[in-house]
């Protein structure tokens, strides 16, 4: 759906602070863990488990999250730079003015989170999952999204922003205020029909042409003779 740009509300960014963070010296992550004020850098994570933890005002900076248990972890005003990984579980997790910066991740485990004020900056993200999350305010800025799953998703106040998107799926997600033209290329496998309540730019009109005619059951053939 193409609107005029005046009617795409922004989307509000984190206005993150961080204090003068301690290292982290603790041998690991704990399910139910407290982690306040502190920097884990360089941390190897592979397979921990911190399922329920909260992070305030942490920041996590070029650790390794291969396997990484963090189901309903909740990380607020925090910063996430260079994390790297495979399996991530972030099923259900609350991520909360965060701003999460060069991350490297393959099919990371979000669906059912909860993202607000969060910005993903650089990067690349290789089939995420974000069925039935929540995002409202969040930001992919200058990343690449590699078949990123946002089935069943609420998203509102969405912008993608200089990033690629590549057969994205929308099934049965629901949009309000997602500005889509900076997204190049824009590919949508899945859920063109959800679209609605999202803004594009006219060559991404163009491009899209086939993909909506055929989510009309339009068949389009070059008339011959």
């Amino acid at each position: 759906m193409v609107r005029n740009g005046s009617d795409v509300k922004p989307a509000r960014r984190p206005e993150l602070r961080l204090p003068s963070l301690e290292p982290y010296g603790g041998a690991g992550l704990e399910p139910d863990g407290d982690y306040d004020g502190v920097e884990c850098r360089d941390g190897d994570l592979t397979g921990q488990d911190g399922a329920g933890a909260r992070f305030l005002d942490c920041a996590l900076t070029s650790c390794t999250v291969t396997g990484t248990r963090l189901r309903n972890a909740r990380f607020l005003d925090s910063a996430v730079t260079g994390v790297r990984g495979v399996g991530t579980d972030l099923a259900g997790a609350t991520l909360r003015d965060v701003e999460v910066t060069e991350p490297r991740l393959g099919g990371a485990q979000l669906h059912g989170a909860v993202l607000e004020r969060v910005v993903i900056r650089g990067g690349k993200l290789e089939y995420l999952n974000l069925r039935k999350a929540r995002l409202r305010d969040v930001v992919f800025d200058t990343c690449v999204l590699v078949e990123p799953d946002f089935g069943g998703a609420r998203l509102e106040r969405v912008e993608f922003t200089g990033c690629a998107l590549k057969g994205a799926d929308f099934t049965g997600a629901t949009l309000k205020d997602v500005d889509l033209r900076g997204a190049e290329p824009l590919e949508i496998a899945a859920g063109v029909d959800r679209l609605s309540g999202a803004v594009i730019g006219p060559g991404q009109l163009m491009d899209l042409a086939e993909v909506f005619a055929a989510a009309l059951g339009v068949r389009v053939r070059v008339r011959v003779g």
